[in-house]
This record gives structure tokens, sequence and C-alpha cells, in this order.
């Protein structure tokens, strides 16, 4: 029983007859100590009393002498698979009394919702997630989501930016290395691969790896072993990967800047974040949040926002996504003198923003221009909606990818 209140165990494969405590005794306590584990108990008294007394008792079944192997599989497996069903509901259960799966991400908007239910869903796989987005909708934040609801969520969470990372160092990071294996390697030092065992490892900029890391990554992903820097031995690891990019990696591949086969490796399943202005109701709950936040760090009693700011918010196109919404209330709150957020105290490229309007065609016959004109002056207007996103413009516009970059360039546009 000790063993049992240290450690997790699948199931519990007792006798009927053992010196001490009988079979029987033991399914009473397991089902007492730990009602999720289920129990088996083999007997040589296969009658209906001793069947009924093993199930009164908490177990999940019982096997008669003499024994099968093929048979004990059989139980065993059922039993395993009982037990991590428990789990499962047990969990699901938990995050639906929470309200919801993922409420690090904020918000109720349908474009945030699909991606909450999506993030739930996903969580429970071990399979490599990519995540994709526009700078500042919260990539990490989702990362992070997804290891906390997932059967890793005990295990480590680390994050490398790999933009951020020289070069001449990311190898190590990721891989490790031996002592002696450059310069300043003066011991050894397990790479992030495997310091992250048994829980998820966020890549992110996944996009600006170089070229001969991303080789090394494909195949670290496809052995699950690495080998450190200047090491002779391989490592195996069982660590989940999610990466992220703000960069279209299928235009990258194109360019010949990302590795294809990496890229099919790591997007098993895919996850896009909308941008913020795509996330139509949104804008005021979040704005309102970070103003709690920052009013309750600075001690200032500022406790809403004003008519004429929130309708600024919402006309704003928010190309920093929540993170440039985060600075702005942070600013707002910082120059806020009364009860309510003014636009007075909006940093300045907010008031001042004016939605841009294009007038293709007006009721001065030479102002009528070509079809093509007017074209292009439509694609340029979904580009700036959309803040330069190709993928979402060309979405918008009922284009693929392919079609949207020649009309670009045949109009110019860089």
């Amino acid at each position: 029983m000790l063993l049992l209140e240290q450690h997790d165990f699948d199931v519990v494969l007792t006798d009927l007859n053992m010196p001490g405590m009988n079979g029987i005794e033991l399914c009473g306590r397991v089902a007492q100590a730990r009602p999720d584990i289920p129990t088996v108990v083999i007997t040589a008294f296969g009658n209906l009393d001793t069947a009924v007394a093993a199930i009164r008792a908490g177990a999940y079944d019982f096997i008669t002498k003499p024994v099968e192997i093929d048979a004990v599989a059989l139980v065993l497996t059922r039993a395993v698979q009982h037990h991590r069903l428990r789990d499962e509901v047990k969990r699901l259960r938990s995050v639906v009394a929470a309200g919801s799966a993922v409420p690090e991400l904020l918000g109720e908007s349908p474009a945030i919702s699909l991606v909450k239910e999506l993030i739930a869903r996903v969580a429970a796989t071990d399979s490599t997630v990519l995540i994709t987005g526009e700078s500042g909708t919260g990539k990490e934040v989702a990362a992070r989501a997804l290891h906390r609801l997932s059967k890793r969520a005990s295990g480590p969470f680390s994050a490398i930016n790999c933009a951020a990372v020289p070069e001449s160092l990311i190898e190590s990071e990721l891989f490790g290395h031996a002592k002696g294996a450059f310069t300043d390697a003066r011991t050894a030092r397990a790479g992030l691969l495997v310091q992250s065992q048994g829980g998820t490892l966020f890549l992110d900029e996944l996009g600006e790896l170089p070229l001969s890391a991303q080789a090394k990554l494909l195949r670290v992903l496809q052995e699950r072993v690495v080998r450190p820097v200047g090491g002779d031995h391989e490592v195996p690891f069982d660590t989940r990967i999610v990466a992220a990019t703000n960069r279209d990696l299928e235009r990258a591949i194109e360019e010949g800047k990302f590795r294809e086969d990496l890229f099919f490796r790591i997007h098993v399943l895919p996850i896009e974040l909308p941008p913020l202005r795509a996330r139509v109701g949104d804008v005021l709950l979040l704005a309102q949040h970070f103003l709690r936040e920052f009013a309750r760090r600075t001690g200032k009693e500022v406790l809403g926002i004003g008519p004429a700011a929130a309708d600024l918010l919402l006309s704003y196109q928010w190309p920093g996504n929540v993170r440039e919404l985060v600075n702005c209330i942070e600013h707002a709150v910082a120059l806020a003198r009364f009860e309510q957020i003014t636009p007075e105290d909006l940093p300045q490229r907010v008031r001042s923003y004016r939605p841009s309007h294009i007038i293709v065609a007006g009721q001065n016959p030479d102002e009528l221009v070509p079809m093509e004109e007017v074209e292009r002056r439509y694609i340029l207007r979904v580009l700036e909606a959309s803040a330069g996103n190709k993928r979402l413009a060309a979405r918008v516009l009922g284009f693929d990818r392919k079609t949207l970059y020649r009309k670009l360039e045949r109009y110019g546009v860089s």
C-alpha cells in the first residue's frame, strides 16, 4: 500500500491467497485509497461467490487458475484502457467545471473560440503542433495552454526563440554539447530537447532557424534521439514539440529558406491564431482586462474606458495585435487623470488613426478607371486591412497565394 501512495500504477494484479492479507482485502484497500487504479484478482476458486466478493470489494475483473497468458494479457489491456479512460473523463470534467478549457486566451469571439476548442482537442495527443499567426497574437500563450491541458502538464515546459540565439550556438542549445566540444565547453551540458524530457519544448520563430540546424532537427525528430555537439553517443528523449512562426513557411520553402521535409514533419497539427482585427467584440473585453491589471499594479483608480476612447479602440486596426493593445492600455493607465480612459490618454497612433476608403469610381466620367485599376486598388485595400498578411488577404480575395503573388508582381507591389 505504501508503493500505491508514492507511485502511480496503471493496474494492480494480485493473487487471492496471500500471507497476511488476501486478494479480496487488498481490493478493498486499493478501492479506498486509490479508486482510480483497477485491480485484477487471480484465484483458483472460479466459483460465483468468489467472483461476486472480488467485484464487491472493488476489483475490475478476476482470472481463474490455471492462468493462460493470453487471457491475462487481454484482461490487463482492458484494465489499463479503463484506467486511462477514467483519467481522461476526470480531466475533461475539470476543464468543463473551470468554464473554459483555455482561459489563457481571453475572448469570446467566434474566431478565438474555435482556436480554444482546437487547442483543447489537440492537447490530448502527443503529435507535433505548428502554431502560426502574426506577431503579437499570443502564440506562446497558446503553446503553454497546450502543455497545461496535456498529459505532460507535470513535466517541464521549455521555450527557445530561434531568432534570438546566434547560429553558432543554436545546435548547442537544442542538442547539448560534450565537454571540450568547443572553446567555452568546460563541462558537458544537456540540450533543451533532453532537459524537457517528459514535457514540452516550444520552438518559437522556427522559420528563422538556419538551414544547417533545420537538417539536424529533422533527423532528431524522425529518430527521437539526439547526439550532443562533440559527443560520441546518441541520447533518446521523450519531449513533445510545439513550434510557432509568423512567417509563411510555404513561401519560405519556395524561396529555399526552409526545408520542405521539415515543414511536413512539424505541420502535423496546425493551429492558426487570428489577428486581433478579426476578433470582433474581443477588443474592449481584452482592454478592460488589461486596464484592471495595470490599475492594480500602479494603484490608480482607473475603472473603465470612456465611450469616445472605446470608439477609437474599436476603429483601430491593431497591426501589433494583442501585444500592441497591452502596450496601448498600459500607456493609457499611466496617463489617465480620471476614473475612465479618455481619447487624450491613448497613444497618438490610435488617436490619429483614420480608416482609409478607396474610391474606385466617382460621378465624374474623368474619374472612371479600367477594371484592372479597380482590382489593383481593391487588392491594396485588402492587404492594408490584413496588415500585409498575404495568406489572409488571399483568403479574403478568393485567390490562392501564387495568384496573389503574380498579381502583386504585375502591379509592382512589393
